[in-house]
C-alpha cells in the first residue's frame, strides 16, 4: 500500500512512504471463513471510520485498510462495508480503504509477536488487551489461547 520498494518500522512511521502498519492473515478457510474475519476486524480490531488513526496512533500509515488478495476477497469486503453501512452499524461513515495487495513487509523481529513479549507494557495493556478480550467475549467460538 505504499510508494516505497521496500519497507521497514522506520520508513514507515515516517508517514512519507504511504504505507500501512498492517497484519497479514493466514487462515484455513475449513475452519475460519473470510466472512468471519470480516466480522472480527469490524468489530473488535479497530474503528473503521477513523480516518489515518487507530486508537493514540495517527498518521496514514494508520489507515483502516483491507488489502485483498483475490477478486472474491474484494467483492466480499465491499459487500460487507455496504451492509454495515445500510444498517447504520457506525455513527460515522466506514473509511476503510479496500486495496489489491501489492507486496506485504514483514515487521522486524523486535515486533513479532509483540502482545506475548511485552504483555505488561502501558500500550499493550490499553490498547491491545481489551480487544483480545472483546475478540474473546463477541467470538467465543473463534478465540484461541496459546
Amino acid at each position: 500500500g505504499g510508494t516505497a520498494k521496500t519497507a521497514d518500522y522506520e520508513m514507515v512511521s515516517t508517514g512519507k512512504t504511504r504505507h500501512a502498519e498492517v497484519v497479514k492473515i493466514a487462515y484455513d478457510s475449513s475452519q475460519v471463513s473470510y466472512q468471519q474475519l470480516l466480522r472480527v476486524f469490524f468489530s473488535v480490531a479497530h474503528d473503521p471510520t477513523e480516518l489515518n488513526r487507530q486508537g493514540p496512533d495517527t498518521g496514514t500509515q494508520y489507515r483502516s485498510a483491507i488489502f485483498y488478495s483475490n477478486e472474491e476477497q474484494k467483492r466480499l469486503t465491499e459487500s460487507y462495508i455496504a451492509e454495515l453501512t445500510k444498517a447504520k452499524t457506525f455513527p460515522r461513515p466506514i473509511v476503510t480503504q479496500v486495496v489489491a495487495l501489492d507486496a506485504f513487509y514483514p515487521a522486524e523481529e523486535y515486533h513479532q509477536n509483540y502482545l506475548v513479549r511485552h504483555p505488561n507494557e502501558p500500550y499493550i495493556v490499553i490498547n491491545d488487551k481489551p480487544k483480545v478480550e472483546s475478540l474473546r467475549r463477541q467470538f467465543p467460538d473463534l478465540y484461541q489461547s496459546k
